[in-house]
């Protein structure tokens, strides 16, 4: 690496210069047991070998689907208090086993009144056949999506 320091009247700085045979001696250093980062990129190199388009957007999607969902998990809790406080308060009064039916039979998709596996399988299917929709390579999207999630 050749480093020069041009001084001028108005300004100082340092430009480094970097030819092919310097960036192999910094490739090799960067690979060395000091370098946390190379240390973790070296453990993880048979995964990156396996990863795909699909994955990376899988693993993508997933994450923006659980900030998504902790979003509407806030936001109904907030309703719940604030409405369950109001009923408590004698403000109102709410019929929880007519919206517990009501929101079942909402997202039950096989009509046996309850959320099953079935259920959940059925709208995963759906969710996935829209985000692969002309997805040219979509090999891993779920497990990437499965991580995106808990991660």
């Amino acid at each position: 690496i050749n480093r020069s320091k041009h001084t001028s009247h108005y300004s100082h700085h340092t430009s480094t210069h970097i030819n092919g045979q310097n960036l192999r001696k910094i490739s090799t250093m960067s690979s060395s047991n000091d370098d946390p980062m190379a240390n973790a990129i070296s453990k993880i190199k048979p995964l990156l070998s396996k990863m795909t388009f699909g994955s990376v957007i899988g693993y993508c999607s997933g994450t923006a689907a659980k900030t998504v969902g902790k979003a509407l998990a806030i936001g109904i809790g907030f309703i719940y208090i604030a409405v369950q406080s109001a009923a408590y308060s004698g403000y109102i009064d709410v019929n929880w086993d007519k919206v517990q039916k009501e929101a079942i039979s909402k997202i039950d998709t096989d009509g046996d009144g309850k959320i099953t596996e079935e259920d959940v399988q059925a709208y995963w299917a759906k969710l996935k056949k829209m985000l692969t929709y002309n997805l040219p390579s979509a090999s891993g999207f779920s497990i990437g999506f499965l991580y995106g999630l808990r991660g």
